[in-house]
């Protein structure tokens, strides 16, 4: 994903510029219901409310946030697919929601079933330990486990466990996998001792700021922000990554006004550092990232398509 994943980024400015105006020349037909797929009161769903509000304020534009979670934002997906595709109906989900979830959850639908509108935020995931647990990276951890040592590794989604597993499978080791709802649910266990590391998505920030938590590596397919030198989790021999993005996405065969005006409002939003949204994107997720249009959707179907060769590989 990461061809894909980058030429997104770089075409973005053109994107933004051929965007601009839409926002000022539609409007929706009512209120907009938002419908949210992560627990009330965290980060993705506190980003999602944050939207709303600068757009309230900005475009005039109701707004009706809705949680609707479970399934890993599947049960979101299957609650919006037939709502009117007009834009009064959009929903926050990670790419994952429209990928490898979808793909594994049987229920009759696919990427083209949705329309996906902008990302807002992509996520700084490490693998991450106490600081007391003495190890500098994630080569550490491993010579821990080939000792003999168990090694309980948090996760949040079906698809990082499987990540998981196949470092393991990668270095010769088993973790002692535990997978728990959210990121904070990870961190909350390393930090318990509970788990001795865990996969954290940018949520460790203030924890490795402080010197408490320690990135172990980097899981995406680049290097992380706080801690470049942290290796990736590529040079482990897991051809997986876990880049994580949040996006925004409507039901299938929404008009490119409505697609691109909402697009356009969005990413001003979360671009701006002076806006709430924007502030608290930047403080914990390390930034807006913006992908719109054919991108967008080019990383949404790859998510889905690569899922069959990730359980391929997770079944061998």
């Amino acid at each position: 994903m990461k061809r894909i994943f980058t030429a997104a980024i770089a075409a973005f400015g053109l994107v933004a510029t051929t965007l601009s105006a839409t926002a000022k020349d539609w409007s929706p037909p009512g209120p907009i219901k938002l419908m949210i797929a992560f627990a009330a009161g965290g980060g993705a769903d506190t980003q999602a409310r944050l939207i709303a509000e600068e757009l309230e304020n900005r475009m005039g534009w109701q707004f009706i946030p809705e949680q609707v979670t479970g399934k890993g934002g599947v049960n979101l997906l299957a609650a919006m697919k037939d709502e009117p595709n007009d834009g009064s109906v959009i929903g926050m989900v990670v790419a994952e929601s429209l990928g490898y979830n979808l793909y594994t959850a049987n229920a009759g639908m696919t990427p083209s079933d949705f329309t996906p509108i902008t990302s807002t935020a992509g996520t700084q995931m490490g693998i991450v330990s106490l600081s007391s647990k003495g190890w500098a990276n994630l080569n550490d951890v491993l010579d821990a486990a080939k000792a003999g040592e168990t090694i309980r590794f948090g996760t949040m989604s079906a698809r990082l466990s499987d990540i998981a597993y196949l470092l393991g499978k990668a270095q010769g080791v088993d973790f002692n996998i535990v997978q728990v709802r959210g990121g904070r649910a990870v961190m909350n266990g390393v930090n318990a001792g509970d788990m001795d590391v865990g996969f954290m998505a940018g949520i460790q920030g203030k924890g490795v700021a402080a010197g408490d938590l320690v990135n172990l590596a980097s899981a995406m397919a680049e290097p992380l922000k706080q801690t470049p030198d942290a290796p990736m989790i590529s040079e482990f021999g897991v051809k997986y990554d876990a880049n994580a993005l949040f996006m925004i996405a409507g039901p299938g065969g929404m008009p490119d006004e409505a697609r691109d005006a909402l697009a356009s409002a969005i990413s001003e939003v979360v671009s701006d550092p002076e806006s709430k949204a924007g502030a608290l994107i930047q403080r914990a997720f390390g930034g807006a990232l913006t992908i719109q249009g054919d991108d967008l959707a080019a990383i949404v179907a790859q998510g889905f398509d690569e899922s069959e060769q990730l359980l391929e590989a997770v079944s061998q």
